[in-house]
């Protein structure tokens, strides 16, 4: 039988964990990562909510599964997608979903057997309904329902954490500090990306607060799941959609918007203490669990280009020997990536981006008027938006970006500044990833080759005169 699967994911979190050499106490989540496999460059393929949830749970890029933005500003997954839950569902799994999911705001597409929510975000339910799932609330649920017993074999849990998302307060934004134990924010780490300024010292102080719930969450789910005698018998994910909500990360295309943690455990079967360094993207995600499962990956590409999801179930087991069928091809089957793409559309605001990340380099193409760096709504009306408000939207930004990612991985040096780069070779590196990337764009059909993409209320935003203008005029 293939094993029960466990998928933990919380908001907002990057890598922002002591495995991944954050400055915060994380001791559940790094000891699942000791037990178990720590992929070091998982990335998304948006840097928001929704589109990268959706490719996730439908193994496409959000320009491919029409996310293009965010499930309550009225974006919706296509009527053909197929999602996760459903996926497993027809492979013999029962499906449960615990907490948030913020893919759709019509949950019953997804598929699940049962919903262990009270409520769940609709299209007639506001988003602070999300602020319910809290992690450690919603990890005692899934710990009752294992030891209630109230399940068939095999399972398949999705459990979403609130946290790591920001709460309205006072007409911004900021981390739920009062709610959780938070450091002094003289007492904390300040982030490299970001300089050293007491609104962010303070939004960090409650980030950190807020990370212990996280963990805690987690720690109750290993426990339960061990009590049980479950944990040899279940793969268990910890992952997150995005990054930070910090300037410069969430919102953005740099690593720190894109990164995302991802830890996978099931004692026995896979090794402890790995630590993988492939390139590997949340579509790859979908397709693996698919592959352990015995379930077949819709929409992969025969050559195993980067149109769809490829499996990396070959990495995660001794001998190459995931249980499932296409993953029992062996390690041989496996064939890394060289790069991972990632996008945003519009999220509260209209942002084209479209980027491709190689091992050394990232080429983004911006393809509208934005300023130099984008900030969402509850980023910019933050403590740490505010201290960069002036030097983030005072400037415009280029149309072109690259980032030589081995001598500048916080990605400050802009190689394709100006019309002609000072070195050839750098010009030659600008020149191949933009035309790689456009020609993925239109393997992909992305809508944003065609022309700027109208928002979702078009005719709302756009009024137009009647049939009868002329007869108006006149």
């Amino acid at each position: 039988m293939p094993p029960h699967i466990v998928l933990v994911h919380c908001h907002d979190l990057g890598k922002y964990v002591g495995c991944y050499g954050a400055a915060v106490d994380t001791p559940r989540i790094d000891a699942l990562a000791a037990d178990g496999v720590r992929f070091d460059r998982h990335f998304v393929t948006a840097p928001q909510c929704s589109p990268s949830r959706s490719s996730l749970m439908t193994g496409r890029h959000p320009h491919q599964n029409g996310m293009l933005g965010l499930a309550h500003g009225n974006w919706e997954v296509g009527p053909h997608e197929r999602f996760l839950p459903e996926l497993l569902g027809e492979a013999g799994y029962e499906t449960h979903r615990f907490g948030l999911q913020h893919v759709t705001e019509f949950p019953e597409r997804l598929g699940y057997d049962r919903t262990h929510n009270e409520e769940s975000l609709t299209s007639e339910t506001p988003t602070s309904v999300h602020e319910g799932a809290r992690a450690r609330t919603v990890a005692d649920d899934v710990a009752e329902w294992l030891e209630a017993g109230d399940r068939d074999d095999p399972f398949f849990a999705s459990v979403g954490f609130f946290e790591l998302h920001r709460i309205a307060v006072d007409g911004g934004f900021s981390f739920d500090g009062e709610r959780y134990d938070a450091p002094d924010p003289d007492a904390v780490e300040t982030l490299e990306f970001l300089p050293d300024r007491s609104g962010i010292r303070s939004d960090i102080a409650g980030m950190d607060g807020m990370v212990s719930a996280i963990d805690d969450g987690v720690g109750t789910i290993v426990d339960a799941l061990e009590n049980e005698g479950l944990a040899e018998d279940t793969l268990l994910l910890f992952t997150t959609e995005h990054g930070l909500a910090m300037p410069r990360a969430k919102g953005t295309c740099f690593d720190a918007g894109i990164e995302a943690a991802l830890l996978m455990a099931q004692p026995g079967t896979i090794a402890s203490g790995r630590v993988v360094d492939d390139l590997v993207s949340n579509v790859d995600v979908f397709a693996t669990l698919l592959d352990i499962a015995d379930a077949p990956v819709p929409g992969v590409d025969t050559d195993g280009d980067d149109i769809a999801g490829q499996s990396f179930a070959p990495q995660l087991f001794d001998g190459g020997n995931s249980g499932g069928a296409n993953g029992a091809a062996g390690k041989d089957a496996y064939k890394p990536r060289d790069r991972v793409f990632s996008g945003m559309t519009w999220h509260d605001r209209y942002n084209p981006i479209r980027a491709i990340r190689t091992d050394r380099w990232k080429y983004i193409r911006n393809f509208w008027h934005l300023p130099a760096v984008y900030m969402t709504t509850d980023v910019f009306c933050s403590a740490a938006g505010r201290e960069l408000h002036e030097e983030y939207y005072g400037r415009q930004r280029p149309y072109e970006e690259l980032y030589d990612l081995e001598a500048d991985p916080l990605e400050r040096e802009n190689l394709a500044a100006g019309d002609d780069p000072d070195d050839p070779a750098t010009e030659t590196v600008r020149d191949e990833l933009r035309t790689d990337l456009l020609e993925w764009m239109d393997a992909t059909a992305d809508p944003l080759l065609e022309g700027p993409v109208l928002p979702n209320n078009w005719e709302t935003v756009h009024p137009r005169l009647e049939d009868d203008r002329d007869d108006i005029r006149r």
